[in-house]
């Protein structure tokens, strides 16, 4: 796998970032379009990433909440995702046809460990399809996406929005793209003789 490692952030080429500016916005759908549409050209893991920002112990959306934010109190937690038959996120990415989907829950000031104890599992030349904004923050992919359709604007998407290479209204591009993998990282194409050239 490409990296770079700096001070504070590192740089992950071969990772796709799926951002959303509020909830109920396709991220989901999106990544699972990606994926679909090239698991039999790449090896592709998933990663979604639950970041706690808030009070420990509490739901970060001042809810009863579904016990993921209350389950630990401190660090990170990485989860394998085992069944493909649900409606979960993680769920859902593994049956799109990734090779393997982890669940990262962590608290903000322990992103990029938690999310260097993930690399430690992805073989090299893994395409990484990634659900999250807040790892923007330490992280560099190869291409962000950001899918902005709701009327609000989350915190943690105002911070990263700037970084986004593309911005979304729906999960679904304007033409069809092909995904590229170069030596460089990932990024889409429409152009079916580059595709052909640098297609790996």
């Amino acid at each position: 796998m490409s990296l770079m490692v700096f001070t504070k952030s590192i740089e992950v080429h071969n990772m796709i970032q799926i951002g959303s500016t509020g909830r109920n916005s396709g991220k989901t759908t999106l990544a699972k379009k990606i994926i679909a549409e090239n698991y039999q050209r790449f090896t592709i893991y998933g990663l979604k990433i639950i970041t706690i920002s808030g009070a420990r112990g509490k739901c970060q959306r001042g809810e009863t909440g579904c016990g993921i934010c209350t389950s630990i109190d401190e660090g990170y937690e990485l989860i394998e995702e085992s069944n493909s038959v649900g409606s979960k996120d993680t769920m859902q990415l593994l049956k799109a046809g990734c090779k393997k989907v982890y669940l990262l829950k962590v608290f903000h000031d322990h992103l990029l460990e938690g999310f260097l104890t993930f690399l430690q599992y992805v073989p090299r030349d893994t395409l990484i399809v990634c659900e999250s904004n807040s790892i923007r923050e330490v992280v560099k992919p190869g291409l962000f996406v950001m899918m902005n359709n709701q009327k609000s604007l989350k915190k943690t998407a105002a911070k990263v929005i700037d970084e986004a290479d593309i911005v979304l209204e729906t999960p679904k591009f304007v033409r069809s793209f092909n995904l590229i993998k170069t030596k460089n990282g990932v990024r889409f194409s429409e152009n079916d003789v580059e595709n052909r050239r640098e297609k790996v």
